[in-house]
């Protein structure tokens, strides 16, 4: 016996118990007469015992087809339950979705914007994973993600929500002390603060307006996981880091750090949302990267 029951045969075959007729079946499954004719009697040498009496007048149930009957409408009954909440859930909001976003951005811009989600959404779930680590969607089922970084290639669906603008920022206090770098390579004699899930693996690139470019690995006492955890040793005079804005942007705006190297840029990262690659996303999935991507697009990125 093959490893796998047959179950469109046993599926058609509960369709004619049910309809007490091969041509009423064929009719409803939208299938040729044949077809249905046919998987039966596979299905009878499968299990080497015919299933029916058949006449010109008259469909009857043999004594093997009566004890498989049961099951397999059962099997039909089952069957047709699960594609429908399959088919639910697909076409409406309604289930969990499983979200992963980096620690500091989920907390500061996602989460807030969360109440009024689950307030539109009542039937959908959310289950919020918080790491600055890249996750594996795929590898972990993760129906989603935020990524704030230049993507690199990959089979992931991605979705721009905005644009997340960084800069290289140190307090009045470091700069007093150690004076103001006006050239990147300068950063190699100064103290900076490093972050392990830096995309560039610890190198800071940077262009400027006239197109010259510098890379620099600049080194320092401290080294983060999260971005939020540098920050108080920045304001606190101790180094020079550099951090995109939902990080830095109100302490710039209060003066406790200014921004360095103006006439610099590095290459602008941006938020995407990004899906595991395949069919069309399950509508609860939909509607919250509509709804992430109504609110990002209104620039609410703090």
């Amino acid at each position: 016996m093959a490893k796998l029951p047959d179950f469109e045969a046993l599926a058609i075959f509960a369709k004619v118990v049910e309809l007490r007729s091969f041509a009423a079946a064929s009719t409803e499954l939208a299938l040729s007469k044949a077809t249905v004719s046919k998987a039966v009697s596979r299905l009878e040498q499968r299990l080497g015992a015919r299933l029916f009496n058949r006449t010109s007048r008259r469909l009857a149930l043999t004594d093997a087809g009566q004890k498989l009957a049961e099951r397999a409408t059962q099997l039909l009954v089952d069957g047709e339950a699960a594609e429908n909440e399959a088919l639910s859930q697909s076409t409406a909001p309604r289930g969990l979705v499983r979200l992963a976003v980096p620690m500091t951005f989920g907390v500061k811009a996602v989460a807030p914007l969360l109440p009024e989600f689950l307030s539109q959404y009542p039937e959908v779930s959310i289950d919020l994973h918080l790491s600055d680590a890249t996750v594996d969607l795929i590898g972990e089922g993760f129906d989603a993600g935020l990524r704030i970084a230049r993507l690199p290639d990959s089979s992931l669906i991605a979705r721009r929500l905005c644009a997340m603008p960084r800069y290289t920022v140190a307090a009045p206090s470091y700069l007093k002390r150690h004076g103001r770098p006006t050239h990147p390579m300068h950063l190699s004699q100064h103290k900076c603060f490093g972050y392990a899930y830096l995309s560039t693996q610890g190198v800071w690139h940077y262009t400027n307006a006239a197109g010259e470019q510098a890379s620099v690995r600049p080194a320092g006492q401290l080294r983060v996981n999260n971005g939020e955890a540098v920050l108080p040793s920045v304001i606190a005079g101790l180094g020079i880091a550099d951090l995109p804005d939902f990080i830095v942007g109100d302490a710039i705006a209060s003066g406790e750090v200014e921004v360095i190297l103006k006439g610099w840029k590095q290459p602008e990262g941006a938020v995407h949302l990004v899906t595991p690659p395949g069919g069309p996303r399950p509508a609860r999935v939909e509607v919250l990267a509509e709804f992430l991507m109504k609110h990002f697009a209104k620039g609410k990125k703090k």
